[in-house]
């Protein structure tokens, strides 16, 4: 053949590529350009009896397809035995590093030897993202993780996702390079969002270039609990946007396990957590959804779809 055939041949090839690079999400995943996807995503599931049973509710029952799984708190053979049971709905792994909660206390799946960087002197995970930052390296993290994603495997859960309790692995570069290794070691997308990672102070651009990207996030703070879950959520649905949002909610009931669990904490408590679950078990916003002609979507989709459909 001549090699102005090649270089024609060439041309189409970058012309593919780069139409290919131009498409949005949505377009990628078989949907129009203007399609406002959404998934309703409950994290910290594996934390409490409370959060298990509220957050099963809300996906059986509710608006809520997609969870995140916490590997090493003290109710995760729970929710496993659930998923494993359920494989056919949207478990992903919140990957944990932290222990927030002043007297409810886990540490590490890894042998608490291998990585004494992740740990306070009572063998706990740091309660904050200052002390983790300041003293576990990009090793000790990776080895914890790892850990915890074949633990839940171990277990039957059919991981569809990663992605990170208190977004601790959005503080460092070399963090987040752990957390896109396992990603696609494990064929799994993770979750990464340019305005959070420039919040953590990362360069965006460097970070997303290679990976599933969510372009909105919405999550709740205190001054949107302050006035209330039901109109923050209302107005964050009501102007969402073409292109793929993720809601991250916590949804637990207002009973005494949840009280003690979250005690002397001043956001994301018990009762914070039981308004989530009332609006996402409730008719109004299924039917807000409706209304604002927003398409439910899961990670599984779009792991099958992007990730393993591409081999």
């Amino acid at each position: 053949m001549t090699r102005s055939f090649w270089f024609i041949a060439f041309l189409f090839h970058l012309g593919v590529l780069a139409n290919a690079q131009s498409s949005t999400i949505q377009e990628r995943l078989g949907y129009h350009a203007d399609t406002k996807l959404l998934i309703i995503h409950a994290d910290d599931i594996g934390v409490s009896h409370s959060e298990n049973i509220a957050s099963i509710h809300a996906i059986e029952n509710g608006s809520v397809n997609s969870g995140s799984i916490m590997v090493p708190c003290p109710w995760f053979p729970e929710i496993a035995a659930y998923a494993a049971e359920h494989r056919d709905l949207d478990f992903g792994l919140h990957l944990t590093l932290t222990s927030e909660w002043e007297y409810f206390k886990w540490g590490p799946i890894a042998p608490r030897s291998e990585v004494p960087g992740l740990l306070t002197e009572f063998n706990h995970f740091y309660r904050s993202r200052k002390d983790l930052k300041a003293n576990a390296s990009a090793e000790e993290i990776e080895k914890e993780l790892r850990n915890q994603i074949e633990l839940a495997l171990k277990y039957g859960i059919d991981i569809t996702h990663l992605d990170s309790h208190m977004f601790t692995l959005y503080l460092k570069p070399e963090y987040i390079e752990v957390y896109k290794k396992l990603g696609k070691e494990y064929e799994l997308p993770i979750l990464l969002n340019a305005e959070y990672l420039t919040l953590f102070g990362q360069d965006a651009e460097q970070h997303i270039n290679e990976n599933i990207v969510v372009d909105k996030v919405y999550m709740a703070y205190s001054p949107d609990f302050e006035k209330g879950m039901a109109d923050y959520y209302t107005e964050s649905i009501q102007s969402m946007e073409p292109g793929l949002n993720i809601i991250l909610l916590h949804a637990a009931y207002n009973n005494e396990e949840m009280r003690g669990v979250t005690s002397n904490h001043p956001g994301y408590g018990a009762e914070w957590r039981q308004q989530d679950f009332n609006f996402f078990t409730s008719d109004a916003c299924a039917t807000l959804i409706r209304e604002e002609n927003i398409q439910l979507i899961t990670w599984r989709e779009i792991r099958d779809k992007l990730i393993k459909g591409q081999k």
